[in-house]
């Protein structure tokens, strides 16, 4: 067995080849670029600094967050929490519209099925990997490599899996590997959350623009049995605004990016992926703004599922747009060649490389060939999403763990358990919607006549056979979910449960197309890819960062503005710009409470600002974070140009946007009247002279 090299967070190698821009890079803890940006910004991060950053940094599902009090309390935002918020709500009390403000602690109310993870230690575990793997068959690398996966992730959690998690991450697209291990918690509750109309002033016209009103911003606490946790050295909380200029450290879990990707798959997601997505969006997005007309409670449960698509679209819009400019499409195929060209140069490397880029060409015809089949497959859905896990399960958990789909390993059974027996309100209206609009883009994109549709609908319409199995179906009741899934497949055969049924036709012929695209995709574009892993660090060493995983990142940068097409956008927004931009109507209408506030607030006070951070989807909830571990801010959005950043970064253009401290500050005390808050974050001897 290959020894293992854990990384202490007292780490900070050194940059050694500067990327094209000085700020670009969303960099791993144990590979912090310190002189770069000692040589950038004349800031020393140490490795203590580093260290207590990571510890008061929080990941939860699908974002970022930090501890910002000595009690748990935990900063992320609204978008983030939603969820949280839609779930708590009801039609007598909807947080979502109106907010939701605990006034002490007691008041505050679990987020169901939420967890916060704390990274602890990263070790080394691409020896091992590499090693087991050399003579393995490329079509069955990914399932080998997989079950390996899960006996590293069994064998650093085996002490308290309960409070645990373990995760192999592959790293520069299989160059490295590495095992993250986190301390989990699931006691997750939510203290405050501000109206929509706040939290996302401007809507969908100012999404990923700037300048921005944007209150995008909520406070958890993590408890541990039952207490909340005590956290030794949070972040710093200040009310004192930034400077143009300011070095800024945004610590987060950027979700993934596809910069280290060849020009073949990035013209694949280009001319196929994105476009395909884009429409089903549109036709989603249609269909549910119709579906909130019909009701004030349609309106409601709506809510967050149009808030996802609507970012979703504007997401893809933005990186589709990168891919269709000629000049960064020229730009990746020239560093490709320069690579190409680099290990051409070299006849060893260039023997033991081979070209791995024409394989990966040749794999995208294939994945092209199955594109649709695994995007229109299934159905939507929180009941859908139910039944396939349940069913899943039963066939997964039957067989030893080293045989099971990666996913299914035994470390990650309890966060898979935790998905399906929370207890969350269900919206069968909605559900059926969801599920007919899925079913119906299958047979359409598919066709009529495809095995996989006659499977599923035998003679039945999209909408008719989302109604009958929604009606039926008992998997909303999560006690019927827990026998289930206690029972395996015994108990979901006697269930005879329609839309477990549905889920089941399906089952067998996804595995099949899985085991296909493991050979002909997945193993094919895995080996080629560590391939030209290799080569990059023979020709460039660790001095580039690797794609983002949704793990910890740390990136770095300055509060500034930018010039695009003869415009001058400043870095800051003011509370005075929130008022001025308020006409009455949707999305620039205020609520009432700000109306009411508006003679106590100081309109000169800073809102949003902007920053040349590399941040990326997953890092929303990110802490701005100084030099002096000063929390000033929570990253919540970039600027339209930003969203190229799944696939390269231009530090002239690219923004990071950030609601400030000091605008949540004012916000609690002035707006809410939250200021046991205030208290808790910033005691009377730490606030600046403007907030006494």
């Amino acid at each position: 067995m290959a020894r293992h090299k854990i990384f202490t967070f007292s780490l900070g190698l050194s940059l050694s080849l500067a990327p094209a821009w000085a700020d670009e890079g969303m960099w791993t803890f144990d590979n912090f670029p310190t002189k770069a940006v000692s040589r950038a910004y004349g800031v020393d991060v140490t490795a203590q600094w580093l260290d207590d950053v990571r510890a008061a940094a929080v990941r939860i599902p699908g974002c970022s967050a930090s501890f910002v009090s000595k009690d748990g309390l935990v900063l992320t935002n609204h978008h983030c929490v939603v969820d949280c918020v839609q779930d708590l709500s009801t039609a007598e009390a909807d947080y979502v519209q109106e907010g939701f403000l605990a006034r002490s602690r007691d008041e505050e109310k679990i987020c169901p099925g939420s967890t916060a993870e704390v990274l602890t230690a990263i070790t080394d575990v691409t020896g091992r990997i590499k090693d087991a793997t050399k003579d393995t068959p490329i079509a069955d690398l990914a399932r080998v490599r997989g079950a390996l996966n899960a006996e590293i992730e069994k064998e650093f959690c085996a002490d308290d899996p309960s409070k645990f998690r373990c995760q192999v991450v592959s790293l520069y697209r299989g160059g490295q590997y590495r095992l993250y291990r986190y301390r989990r918690y699931t006691e997750v509750k939510l203290a405050f959350a501000p109206e929509l109309s706040a939290a996302f002033f401007g809507g969908d016209p100012d999404n990923f623009n700037f300048p921005r009103f944007a209150l995008d911003s909520a406070f958890l606490r993590v408890y541990d049995d039952g207490k909340p946790v005590s956290i030794a050295k949070p972040l710093k909380w200040t009310d004192r605004p930034v400077g143009e200029g300011e070095p800024i450290f945004v610590v987060g879990n950027p979700g993934s990016t596809a910069r280290l990707q060849t020009v073949a798959q990035l013209e694949t997601q280009r001319d196929w992926g994105l476009q395909i997505g884009q429409l089903t969006r549109s036709e989603l997005r249609g269909r549910l703004l119709q579906f909130a007309t019909q009701s004030p409670e349609n309106a409601r449960i709506a809510a967050d599922a149009i808030f996802g698509l609507e970012n979703g679209f504007k997401g893809a819009y933005g990186r589709h747009r990168a891919l269709l400019d000629p000049a960064f499409m020229a730009k990746k195929r020239a560093e490709e060649a320069e690579l190409r060209a680099r290990v051409a140069a070299d006849p060893t490397l260039a023997a033991e490389i081979g070209d791995p880029w024409a394989e990966i060409e040749k794999a995208q015809a294939a994945s092209i060939d199955r594109f649709l089949l695994n995007s229109f497959s299934g159905g939507a859905g929180g009941l859908f999403g139910y039944a396939a896990t349940l069913q899943r399960a039963a066939v997964e958990r039957a067989k030893p763990n080293a045989d099971r789909l990666p996913e299914w390993a035994e470390s990650r059974l309890p966060f898979i358990a935790r998905g399906v027996l929370t207890d969350r309100p269900i919206y069968p209206a909605l559900e059926e919607l969801q599920l007919a609009f899925s079913l119906s883009k299958m047979r359409e994109y598919l066709g009529a006549d495809h095995p996989w549709v006659k499977k599923m609908l035998g003679r039945e319409s999209p909408e008719g056979l989302a109604k009958r199995v929604v009606s039926e179906t008992k998997l909303a009741d999560p006690a019927i979910r827990k026998q289930l899934w206690e029972g395996g497949a015994v108990a979901l055969a006697a269930a005879s449960d329609p839309m477990i049924d549905l889920a089941a036709r399906l089952d067998e012929e996804l595995r099949a197309l899985r085991k296909e695209n493991e050979a002909l995709v997945a193993g094919p574009v895995t080996a080629a890819a560590e391939r030209i892993a290799k080569a990059r660090f023979a020709v460039y060493g660790d001095s580039v960062y690797p794609d983002a995983t949704f793990t910890l990142r740390i990136s770095y940068g300055a509060v500034k503005g930018w010039t695009y097409q003869g415009r001058t956008i400043e870095p800051f927004t003011r509370f005075a710009g929130l008022y001025d931009r308020a006409t009455g109507a949707d999305p620039f209408k205020i609520h009432p409470r700000w109306e009411a506030a508006k003679d106590k607030i100081d309109p000169s006070t800073l809102f949003n600002f902007t920053t040349t951070n590399d941040i990326i989807g997953g890092n929303s909830g990110s802490p701005a974070v100084t030099k002096d571990r000063e929390v000033v801010g929570a990253a919540f959005d970039g600027n339209i140009h930003s969203l190229g950043g799944d696939y390269g970064y231009d530090g002239a253009i690219n923004r990071t946007v950030i609601v400030s401290t000091a605008a949540i500050t004012e916000a609690l005390r002035k707006v809410y009247g939250a200021q046991w808050l205030v208290d808790e974050l910033l005691p009377p001897a730490e606030r600046t002279e403007a907030g006494r």
